[in-house]
């Protein structure tokens, strides 16, 4: 797989997630990266995502790192299972941890790596940092659906 190609972009281009989908013009439109064992993504906020003057509102950093570590997820299963593409992975349970506020000036860095896997299930954790700070924490539970599923083949 290569490194050089958002995941989104390549993999989904008609997802209309609001967080991750190249197909939502109204979404945050995150684009990911793999590098080495990790997902990598920068984003910019804008005044529209404050909780209050010159922050990040939280539920937007939940959204960043629900999406970006459910792509970890998806990215990890396609290498595991030695797919052509991403099978299709839906968040079964994820914590987030607000450690300081995020502040919405300047590219913030998302980071997500596998924790734990099975065949079906992974556990990721992430993060969410301003330059050198770490500012939200997450950990989530990510299972691939099977046919039947509301979100099977969404991208």
């Amino acid at each position: 797989m290569s490194e050089e190609f958002c995941v989104q972009d390549r993999f989904a281009p008609r997802l209309i997630c609001y967080g991750c989908g190249p197909a939502n013009p109204d979404g945050l439109q995150l684009k990911s990266y793999l590098e080495g064992d990790q997902l990598v993504a920068h984003f910019q906020a804008e005044k529209k995502h404050q909780a209050f003057e010159g922050m990040l509102n939280g539920g937007v950093i939940g959204t960043l790192l629900d999406c970006h570590c459910n792509w970890m997820a998806c990215c990890h299963l396609m290498k595991r299972l030695n797919l052509p593409a991403p099978p299709t992975t839906v968040t079964a349970e994820y914590t987030i941890k607000m450690e300081h506020p995020t502040p919405i000036a300047g590219p913030l860095e998302l980071r997500a790596w596998v924790v734990d896997a099975s065949d079906r299930r992974v556990t990721v954790d992430g993060t969410i940092s301003a330059g050198e700070l770490v500012t939200a924490r997450c950990r989530g539970i990510f299972v691939a659906v099977k046919e039947g599923h509301p979100a099977f083949h969404r991208w």
